[in-house]
């Protein structure tokens, strides 16, 4: 596999709501756990193909009580800073369907603590 995902860690680019999701990876097996800001419990589920591309179901229980669930896709780009950046094409079901496209910006120092 061109890219291992196994402890790294990842934010939407740009968003200050300390929502960090934290991945792992066994072979093409990949997961993540998040939580923060409007966040309760967040995780995602899938399998990565040979060119690093995530293929991911998520869930996520927000403060309101909402459960939301979806898909995406995640392919991987070069940051700005020569980070690994992730182009997030999402799908959400139910009463909150949706659709769009998100970035995610991999954490590479750890953040301060304020």
């Amino acid at each position: 596999m061109s890219i291992d995902y196994n402890g790294r860690q990842f934010r939407k680019l740009a968003s200050q709501d300390g929502v960090t999701a934290v991945y792992h990876q066994r072979d093409d097996l990949v997961w993540a756990d998040f939580e923060g800001g409007p966040v309760r419990r967040g995780s995602v589920n899938g399998v990565c193909d040979p060119d690093g591309i995530l293929r991911l179901a998520y869930t996520m229980v927000m403060d309101c009580g909402d459960v939301i669930a979806g898909r995406t896709v995640n392919t991987p780009e070069q940051g700005a800073d020569g980070g690994l950046l992730l182009r997030e094409e999402w799908e959400r079901y139910g009463p909150h369907a949706e659709t769009g496209v998100s970035y995610l910006s991999e954490v590479t120092e750890p953040e301060e603590v304020g």
